[in-house]
């Protein structure tokens, strides 16, 4: 289904039923999509809602409006047009931080928030080589399955389904959000907001994340937050939704059952 979104339209999956709903938000280069193997495994208890970033999957890609708080604001809009009364944020990486940040507006019906791989709130500073390196990660099959296989996975590498999806999202993406991201949205500070954040906050790294490191995360998010803890997954990269579904979704299906008691 699409909802609107400051006059873009936003491609919104949605599954499963239950009172507390799961509202997935994708890391740059992937797609709704990206939570498919999760979901599958929640949906049995939770209704999950999983949105395209404007610029990817089948959302609209406008010329401008790229920031995170573009990205947030759809978000929260996706969540009004649903009705949502009770749900817990779940992003990662890119879409990690438009959580944080949609997450210290202290919305209605927030509950919990889940980081996965998250993009810090401070600045991520890179230099020249590593930018253009970047800027062009996702220009051709050649060069997204070098990324896949030596940036963003860990001791599993992605196969078959996995691999071509992954390979399809990240060409398939708008080249004003590619850049959108390297340009604005990941230079963006915004840590004064996320100490305004005040639901329990589960973070979810991967030993092996060469994007967002579990260092990284202990530095410039968990000093951050008032209630927040990490867990680390053994062996996996970046993209620990497709590499370790499973686990994944154990790892927040705990965290909601002990946080409800």
């Amino acid at each position: 289904m699409d909802i609107q979104s400051n006059g873009v339209r936003i491609h919104v999956s949605t599954a499963g039923e239950g009172e507390l709903a799961l509202v997935f938000l994708h890391y740059w280069g992937g797609s709704s999509r990206s939570w498919r193997y999760v979901v599958d495994e929640l949906a049995d208890t939770y209704a999950t809602v999983a949105a395209d970033h404007r610029g990817w999957g089948e959302s609209d890609a406008p010329a401008t409006g790229y920031t995170i708080a573009d990205l947030a604001d759809d978000a929260q809009n996706a969540i009004e047009s649903l009705d949502l009364k009770r749900y817990v944020l779940v992003g990662h990486s890119m879409g990690g931080k438009a959580a944080q940040l949609l997450a210290s507006r202290r919305p209605l019906g927030l509950e919990a928030l889940v980081l996965i791989a998250p993009s810090p709130p401070s600045p991520t500073l890179i230099d020249d080589e590593q930018r253009t390196f970047m800027a062009h990660a996702y220009d051709s099959r050649e060069s997204v399955e070098f990324v896949v296989d030596n940036v963003l996975t860990g001791d599993t590498k992605l196969k078959g389904a996995q691999r071509e999806q992954v390979i399809e999202d990240s060409l398939r993406g708008a080249t004003q959000a590619k850049t959108g991201w390297l340009d604005i949205a990941m230079r963006e500070d915004i840590t004064e907001h996320v100490a305004h954040i005040d639901v329990p906050v589960l973070v979810i790294g991967g030993e092996r994340d060469q994007v967002d490191r579990v260092e990284t995360l202990r530095a410039e998010l968990l000093p951050r937050l008032a209630d927040a803890r990490l867990v680390m997954l053994t062996g996996v990269g970046h993209l620990s939704p497709l590499e370790a579904p499973k686990e994944v979704a154990a790892t927040i299906r705990r965290f909601i059952s002990e946080r409800d008691g």
